[in-house]
This record gives structure tokens, C-alpha cells and sequence, in this order.
């Protein structure tokens, strides 16, 4: 009685691990195939993933010009910016500054001016002033040419008239080229010249005061060549530049960063900021009212230097 009570313990045993072995089998085998049937899968993600990668940065980047590297300086988180004043910088006695301006480029575009627009003529009236030295709103510094004039606020418009050459004529003939380097506030109307003495004397004589002119946008024959100033303050972080001699109205400044050019910002007193330090040290591009855009390279980030760019805007 007890052995057949052995045996039968020993058939429960071997029947149990039996039952053990195939179900530990079928789960192996669903094992198996479930990382099989995953493999394919992670592999292609896998390969997805580095595609992916590379797209996103190649949209995030612009494209640059190979041996070009990035004049965009490291803006310091601590840093204060300076106040953007309509303090006039005087001219300073540093030495010039020797820059090269890339081939010009004249795209076939219309004219980039404004109120001030060429083979246009104005009327007005011109009127005199004390123009001392022959500084003013445009932050020019003293003037070694006492033909100048301040232009009107309405056609001044935020000093995009500063640097202008215009021809003022008088009923009696008689006529005289100014440069514009100041602003007439009002009430100087719309097309009124305020005149320095020297160059109403030109016209009449400067008791007269007040007398009825036409006057048009000129590109005289002898300009010089540009020169170009950073204003007082100026750093990597926060910049002003302003060009100087242009011989025609300027339409815009740009400066090179590393995501392209950079339009600027012009102020009332005539310099184009850049805020954050985009583009400051670097390559510099004028474009004037015509079209035409000289690309400057060289000037150092020197505050309130006069350097010279050797270059000048075509005549018309």
C-alpha cells in the first residue's frame, strides 16, 4: 500500500515538471518572437532619427560663404547698453582708418528715396541762420564748408535728408549748392531752406531774411570719399555708425552677422543703431537712393575715429 502510494506521488512530480518545461518553452518562444517582430522597427526609427537631425539644422542655419567667418560679437549678459542721446560727437584728430569696399553693385531697381526724390524740384523759401561752426542735427561735427543748410523737419524725415546736396535757386538767377547738415523745426514749412549766411548771401543779401526759391536734388562732381564713425560709447554690445561725405542721400546701412546682412536702424541725429552689438567691428554696406550699395570692410570698432573708406557713390 505504501509503495503504490510512492508511485503515485512520483507520476504527480514528473507530470508537473513536465507542465513546467512546455509552458516555460511556449513562453520563450513568444519571447523570441516579439523581439523579432520589434527588431525591424527600431532600426528604421534608428535611421529616421539622424535624418531628422540634420534637416532641422541645416533650416536653422543659413547658409555661409566658404573662408567667411561670423563678425557677430558675444553679446555679455551683464552689460549695460548705452543711451541712444542726440549728443553731436566732435570730429576726431585719430588717424584715418585705410578700408577696402568690395566691386559695386548697382541693382536695376527704382529710386530708393522718399519725400526727397531726384529730377524733382521744390518750392519753398529760404530763410538765414547763425550756423557757427556748421554743426548741427545730423552730428556731422564742425563743417570746413560754410555752404550748408538745414532742411525742414517735414523733409528732413528722421535725417533721411542729412548728407544731401541740393541746387537752391532765386528768382534773380542767382543760385547756390548746399549741403544739408542740420533741421529746421517747426514752423519751417514743407519745402522751406533754412540757410547759413554764407550761402544766403549767395542768393541775396542777408538783411533780406526771407526769399522765394526752387531747389532739386544734386550728385556733384567733386565729393571726396566716404568716411565712416562709430559714435561715442560704441562697444561689441551696442554700436551707432554713421557715414560721413556720402555724395548722394543714403537709403540704407546694413551690417554683416552671421545670419546675413542686417538692416539698421536710423535715428534723428543721424547714426544707425544696432542694439544687441549685431554686426559691430564688421563689414559694413551703404546703399544710397539710386540703388547703388558699396560693401566696406577694415573699420575697426573705434569710437568717434573718422575712417576713411576710400570710396564714393557714382555720380547722376
Amino acid at each position: 500500500m505504501q509503495e503504490t502510494r510512492q508511485a503515485a506521488r512520483q507520476r504527480r512530480r514528473r507530470r508537473r515538471l513536465m507542465v513546467g518545461t512546455t509552458a516555460g518553452l511556449v513562453v520563450t518562444g513568444l519571447l523570441v518572437c516579439l523581439v523579432m517582430t520589434m527588431q525591424p522597427d527600431r532600426e528604421e526609427n534608428a535611421g529616421r532619427a539622424p535624418a531628422t537631425a540634420v534637416a532641422n539644422s541645416q533650416e536653422s542655419r543659413p547658409p555661409t560663404s566658404p573662408g567667411k567667418k561670423s563678425s557677430t560679437p558675444s553679446p555679455s549678459a551683464g552689460s549695460a547698453s548705452p543711451s541712444a542721446d542726440a549728443t553731436t560727437p566732435k570730429a576726431s584728430g585719430s588717424p584715418s582708418a585705410s578700408a577696402s569696399a568690395s566691386a559695386r553693385k548697382v541693382p536695376a531697381t527704382s529710386s530708393l528715396a522718399d519725400r526727397i526724390r531726384p529730377k524733382s524740384t521744390y518750392q519753398g523759401v529760404a530763410t538765414v541762420y547763425e550756423a557757427g561752426v556748421g554743426d548741427g542735427a545730423c552730428s556731422y561735427g564742425p563743417s570746413a564748408d560754410m555752404m550748408i543748410a538745414a532742411m525742414n523737419t517735414t523733409d528732413y524725415e528722421t535725417s533721411k535728408a542729412c548728407g544731401a546736396y541740393v541746387l537752391v535757386r532765386a528768382a534773380s538767377g542767382a543760385s547756390v549748392t548746399v549741403r544739408i547738415t542740420n533741421e529746421c523745426p517747426l514752423p519751417c514749412a514743407p519745402g522751406q531752406l533754412d540757410l547759413s549766411e554764407q550761402a544766403f548771401a549767395k542768393l541775396a543779401p542777408v538783411s533780406t531774411g526771407r526769399l522765394a526759391i526752387t531747389w532739386s536734388l544734386v550728385s556733384p562732381e567733386p565729393a571726396g570719399t566716404i568716411s565712416i564713425r562709430y559714435k561715442n560709447g560704441s562697444s561689441p554690445y551696442w554700436c551707432g555708425i554713421q557715414a560721413i561725405g556720402h555724395r548722394n542721400p543714403l537709403a540704407r546701412l546694413e551690417v554683416r552677422t552671421g545670419g546675413g546682412w542686417r538692416q539698421l536702424t536710423r535715428t534723428d541725429y543721424n547714426y544707425f543703431l544696432s542694439p544687441d552689438g549685431s554686426g559691430c567691428g564688421g563689414a559694413i554696406r551703404l546703399t544710397d537712393i539710386y540703388g547703388e550699395q558699396l560693401t566696406i570692410n577694415g573699420i575697426a570698432l573705434r569710437a568717434d575715429a573718422v575712417q576713411s573708406t576710400r570710396v564714393q557713390f557714382a555720380r547722376h
